[in-house]
């Protein structure tokens, strides 16, 4: 039986600089207040907008994927697998 060693806070530190990402950037209102550049002839404004919702959704899904593997990790170390209690 091999010994397994906690796992450390860095998957979840890298997933709490991931949300913190995805959280502030639309916050900043004077990156996107203005209507260009034009693409396709869609203000700046609305274009910049969808981008952060997919770049949103691609930091979340990456925040989810560290916290899993930590939380598998974690359990793993204190010996117990996929179906004790949550």
């Amino acid at each position: 039986m091999s010994e397994h060693t906690a796992p450390g806070k860095g998957p979840l530190i890298g997933a709490g600089v991931a949300l913190t990402i995805a959280i502030v950037v639309p916050l900043l209102v004077w990156t996107y207040a203005k209507p260009d550049p034009e693409l396709w002839g869609i203000p700046f404004f609305f274009w910049y907008q969808f981008l952060l919702v997919i770049a949103s959704v691609v930091l979340t899904t990456i925040a989810y994927w560290l916290v899993i593997g930590h939380e598998r990790k974690r359990r793993l170390a204190e010996g117990r697998t996929n179906g004790g209690p949550r």
